[in-house]
């Protein structure tokens, strides 16, 4: 919240409530549409950082000054002296953001995260510092965590809490970081409850210095209506049990709070806006429906922001941006920036909440959590020791009271013996519960140590069985191995029994091939005489022509003998040494020609 600042007389004469234009002055420029901005509300003016329009991240700083409701634009200069390498890339210009989330720190404002055009910023979040006094800027080096849009950023004191959102490789994230502004160091928060599942596009608030609320989002397919808490102190994730009316799924909402009211506006779920501005109350968890519009409506729109402030003494939000399907920067009707006038409402429900603090509550409504027997028996125990230590401050109020009546009317000291034994029995209950509890943390101690062996064997049994399955998965491809080499064995075998068909069949044919051989050796071992004679098998088979042929030849060859005899002995006798060739030549022609 801002000090006070001025409006013009429509804001003063506007309904409680409602949305109201609020339009700048004539001739006043006006800035370039646009959607996933960032927002807020120094001083008298509304700064508007960077955004995206037409598929093009921007870089311009526009101010909306609400004294003289002029648009101008701001051009910081470049002041930091330890530049990083995306300040060098920009030159002196800021950079152009989409997606990312803005608060308001001092007199400074502080941009975090989003999505710039810079591959330095790839691997880190980047941080931007905005000196609206000294109109500079300048980036800050920390050593972040992952970059991302789409998150959500909470400041408690001089600390930034960014959660959720989405990195540059589309994963949904649901990590926890606080960056503490002092240091510039980040640091993660791990809770061992389960928080929120991962998502983008949702909104959160910080509540009485100690709580972190989370609420809609979604993922890459879901839209969410849930609602979370965290405790700061004990980092414990809790999901309260909201009463009041039902809230639609909703992403790419913007949210405010003012005391313990958080505002939400806007949103869709990926099939239409939402129309419904709606309020939930941060001490009690009740929704409910402040104003609606129509379908068609600026408001109901993604990627708007949401800031309060005060303007002549009346708390008011401011609307400014977004995206229904077309863009506009007109105030509400084009792109709005709009006033919710809320101070009448918060004056009323001021002297609502006196009234009810005064007067005892009727017709109370039992929250849902506490409906069913198990949740009642699970809270009876809280309830009876805040029932003794309840009961112990009322009995003491009475004494003490009760003491000042006897002074002033004298009456016997027997009722304050009466009431100090009744607490001494209180005392006692209350000795008795807190001992109980003692004994319940400790088994809770003890359970939550058995809990971590049990892990810690699970986690070994893990590994063992992911080595037994590595080993059966060797096993099982050394049987296939084997069973394959068997296969193919068998092969062989069956091929084998063939072989060896044709073995036999090559032997019947070498023995019968010897045996005609050997057959043909006999006939033909006779020699001359056995041809000269004949054989009587061979004689049986031939034509009788052939065979009075052959007849006759051995009847010569029979004649002849003798003769070639009787020539060969006188060859021998013959001195062929000493006769002349001729008479040798005459020898073997004449004798062979006889």
């Amino acid at each position: 919240m801002g000090k006070g600042i001025s409006g013009d007389a429509r804001l003063a004469a506007a309904p409680y409530d409602q949305w109201v234009l609020l339009s700048p002055a004539g001739g006043s420029p006006r800035p370039p549409a646009r959607y996933k901005h960032a927002a807020q509300v120094v001083q008298d003016k509304l700064y508007v950082v960077g955004g995206s329009r037409n598929g093009r991240s921007l870089s311009d700083v526009q101010v909306f000054d609400f004294k003289t409701s002029s648009w101008s634009a701001l051009s910081p200069a470049r002041g930091s002296k330890h530049p990083n390498h995306e300040n060098d890339a920009t030159g002196g210009s800021f950079p152009a953001l989409a997606g990312h989330s803005m608060v308001k720190w001092k007199n400074y404002l502080l941009a975090v995260a989003g999505s710039t055009r810079s591959s330095s910023s790839l691997n880190k979040v980047s941080v931007w510092l905005i000196d609206v006094q000294a109109n500079s800027w300048s980036a800050v080096e920390t050593y972040g965590k992952t970059a991302r849009d789409g998150q959500s950023v909470s400041i408690l004191g001089s600390r930034l809490l960014m959660f959720g959102g989405e990195d540059n490789k589309r994963r949904l994230l649901n990590d926890l970081h606080i960056l503490d502004l002092e240091t510039m160091m980040w640091e993660e928060v791990k809770s061992e409850k389960g928080g929120p599942a991962p998502r983008y596009d949702h909104s959160a608030a910080v509540y009485a210095d100690q709580y972190l609320l989370i609420f809609g989002g979604s993922s890459h397919s879901t839209c969410f209506n849930d609602l979370y808490l965290l405790d700061l102190q004990t980092l414990e994730w809790s999901q309260p049990d909201a009463q009041g009316a039902h809230i639609t799924p909703r992403s790419g909402h913007a949210g405010a709070m003012i005391d313990e009211n958080w505002y939400i506006v806007g949103g869709g779920d990926n099939a239409s806006g939402s129309t419904d501005t709606v309020v939930i109350n941060a001490s009690k968890f009740v929704w409910s429906v402040v104003t609606s519009v129509s379908a068609r409506d600026p408001l109901a729109c993604e990627g708007l922001t949401l800031c309060s402030t005060t303007v002549d003494g009346e708390k008011v939000l401011i609307a400014f941006g977004g995206y229904n399907g077309k863009y506009s920067n007109e105030i509400l009707d084009s792109f709005f920036w709009d006033c919710l006038r809320i101070c009448g409402q918060l004056e009323r429900s001021s002297l609502l909440q006196i009234f009810v603090l005064k007067s005892k509550p009727r017709n109370l409504v039992q929250p849902r959590l506490l409906q069913s027997a198990a949740a009642a028996a699970a809270a009876a125990s809280v309830t009876a020791a805040y029932a003794v230590i309840t009961a112990t401050d009322e009995k003491t109020r009475d004494i003490v009271a009760t003491d000042d009546f006897d002074i002033k009317r004298a009456q016997p000291a027997s009722n304050s013996k009466k009431f100090v034994a009744e607490i001494d029995v209180l005392n006692g209950e209350n000795g008795k519960l807190a001992a109980r509890l003692a004994e319940v943390r400790d088994e809770n101690s003890k359970l939550k140590d058995k809990l971590d062996m049990t892990n810690l064997s699970y986690g070994e049994l893990a590994k063992e069985l992911k080595s037994v399955q590595d080993q059966l998965a060797a096993e099982g491809s050394r049987c296939q191995k084997l069973e394959s080499q068997i296969a193919a064995a068998r092969k062989r075998l069956e091929s084998a029994g063939s072989l060896e068909n044709e073995l036999e069949v090559l032997h019947q044919h070498i023995s019968q091939v010897e045996e005609t051989i050997a057959t043909t050796q006999r006939r033909k071992s006779g020699g001359v005489w056995k041809w000269v004679a004949g054989s009587t098998e061979v004689d049986k088979q031939l034509p009788n022509r052939k065979r009075k042929r052959r007849i006759c030849y051995s009847f010569e060859a029979a004649c002849l003998l003798p003769v070639a005899g009787c020539f060969l002995k006188v060859l021998l006798m013959v001195d062929l040494e000493n006769m002349s060739p001729e008479i040798i030549l005459f020898i073997f022609f004449g004798g062979g020609t006889w």
